[in-house]
């Protein structure tokens, strides 16, 4: 009976991680969290530029904005987006929140922590599945490198600290899904603001030239 409650629970997981790659992975999502990306960058550059002197915004302050259109994306409906959210109310991310807008859903809250990158999460998962099949070790020994292993990726996903394997990994899977969107969100931006800079720049260069050679004449 345990075996096939296990089982069950085992496909649930997978059910869910899939469900979570789907939500990530779809059009909508990465539209909107493309627009959100931008309410929440344009308030970051209006916040640095209301300091003085002109300068961009520094990277830490771009990568929290980043993160914070990320958890408004995701509405608070996970433990990790509420960590980022209610980091960022204690901090001076409150300012880009507000002006990005979005709605949350109210929940169950946790520690913020520092955020890895999504290869970091994704290969601590990796061994902590592979130190869980892996044969030949007494078993002490193998609950004591699987324990440390979540121990490790609870300290990855921001407010995951304290949550037991299953929600864990539930969790991790749906991290690691939105950051590999936020990248691709990301990538897509630059490029367009990369193409956008060339485009502009082309017809100013070709005017320059063409001044240059009136004058020589």
């Amino acid at each position: 009976m345990a075996k096939v409650r296990g089982k069950a629970g085992a496909g649930a997981g997978a059910a869910a991680a899939a469900a979570t790659r789907t939500k990530w992975r779809s059009g909508a999502q990465e539209r909107i969290y493309g627009r959100r990306l931008l309410d929440a960058l344009r308030a970051t550059r209006d916040g640095a530029a209301g300091g003085g002197g002109g300068a961009p915004p520094q990277p830490r302050a771009v990568k929290a904005a980043a993160d914070s259109a990320l958890a408004l994306t995701a509405r608070g409906q996970s433990r990790w987006s509420r960590a980022i959210l209610l980091a960022g109310a204690a901090s001076s991310r409150r300012r880009v929140l507000v002006k990005a807008g979005g709605k949350i859903r109210r929940g169950g809250g946790g520690n913020s922590c520092r955020r890895p990158q999504a290869r970091a999460a994704a290969a601590a998962a990796a061994k902590a599945a592979a130190a869980a099949s892996s044969a030949g070790e007494p078993p002490m020994l193998k609950e004591r490198k699987v324990k440390e292993r979540l121990r490790v990726l609870g300290r990855l996903v921001p407010g995951c600290r304290k949550l037991p394997a299953p929600a864990l990994l539930e969790e991790t899977a749906d991290y690691v899904a939105a950051l590999e969107m936020q990248v691709k969100a990301m990538r897509a931006l630059a490029d367009a603001l990369a193409a956008a800079q060339l485009s502009s720049s082309t017809p100013q260069q070709a005017e320059a030239a063409a001044d240059e050679t009136e004058m020589e004449r």
